[in-house]
């Protein structure tokens, strides 16, 4: 059957067609990228991407969300639309619908993506396992953390909040950033560091090592500078991320017992895949001690697949309604 995939987050939505068949995506249509600011509600953006289609929409939607999705009334992150479960159907016109978080969504995509949608990044060159739990670590304007759970054709996803635990140093440069950072919050978090504005942070704790004065600038600018190479302080706050990053996916693998996989998740990841492969990231992610030589059996993946949201919040539907 067809249905409308939709992703929503604070700046775009996201809208195409699927077709789900026996509890998986069949296939994804090409995505109407839409932007929320031009559009007063969900509602109108969805009439919006219907008259795209120039036919009528399917009677089925699959809905990802940038934030939390349990209550009755879901108010958007960054985002000043409001969505009313209860009255999914009739405002759509649709007779069955899936809410997902949307890192919920890549969870899923994790879980149905085929093989040709991963990158490896460490770990031995094998596929993700067919059974057992994938770690799913997701830096981006968050840092998203969720895990899948699977054994044979059948599969489970749980969104987390793992980006919120502590940061923990691993070196002096690292206990300066730490020291630096509690002077601001009362409690620093991976997330403060492991994702695109905590570029900022790590650029000016650097910074600060060196006696040097910095600009104000934004983490967009930053990771292009650092990205490209033109400014060699921002340079080496891209590789400590990339550290940092390495750390984290670590801690967060051996406390979900993801030994069936890691996948590294989200635009910023895809943004900086060949920096990855060839940092620190690799050794920092083994580097827990007597469980080394565990965390070296693992693969490591990135998943390329250039609408992880859409493709996650259909197959979110498709496992739904296959029961």
């Amino acid at each position: 059957m067809e249905i409308v995939s939709v992703d929503i987050g604070g700046t775009h939505a996201r809208f195409a067609i699927a077709e789900v068949s026996g509890g998986r995506v069949a296939s994804l249509g090409e995505a109407v990228t839409l932007k929320t600011a031009e559009h007063a509600s969900f509602q109108t953006a969805w009439e919006d991407f219907g008259r795209i289609t120039g036919k009528p929409l399917p009677r089925a939607a699959a809905i990802a969300i940038a934030g939390p999705v349990d209550a009755d009334v879901i108010k958007l992150t960054n985002n000043p639309w409001i969505i009313r479960r209860s009255l999914v159907c009739e405002k759509l016109n649709v007779d069955s619908f899936v809410i997902v978080n949307d890192f919920g969504a890549v969870g899923h995509a994790v879980a149905q993506a085929g093989a040709e949608h991963f990158l490896h990044l460490t770990g031995p060159e094998q596929p993700l396992a067919d059974s057992g739990t994938i770690s799913i670590i997701g830096p981006g304007t968050g840092l998203g953390v969720a895990h899948v759970w699977r054994k044979g054709d059948g599969y489970h996803v749980q969104a987390t909040e793992g980006g919120h635990i502590d940061f923990a140093p691993l070196d002096s440069i690292e206990d300066a950033l730490l020291e630096r950072l509690r002077k601001r919050y009362r409690r620093v978090s991976a997330e403060r560091v492991v994702s695109g504005p905590g570029l900022v942070e790590i650029y000016e704790a650097l910074a600060a090592l060196e006696g040097k004065a910095v600009q104000q600038l934004d983490d967009k600018q930053l990771w292009q500078l650092g990205m490209s190479g033109e400014d060699s302080l921002a340079a080496a706050a891209v590789d400590r991320f990339c550290l940092s990053l390495g750390s984290v996916a670590g801690d967060i693998t051996l406390a979900q017992g993801g030994f069936a996989g890691v996948v590294i998740a989200g635009g910023l990841g895809l943004r900086i895949k060949d920096i990855l492969v060839r940092s620190g990231f690799a050794e920092r992610f083994r580097a827990k001690g007597r469980f080394e030589s565990l965390m070296a059996g693992i693969p490591v993946k990135l998943i390329t697949h250039p609408q992880p949201g859409l493709f996650g919040a259909a197959a979110a539907y498709a496992q739904e309604h296959a029961q």
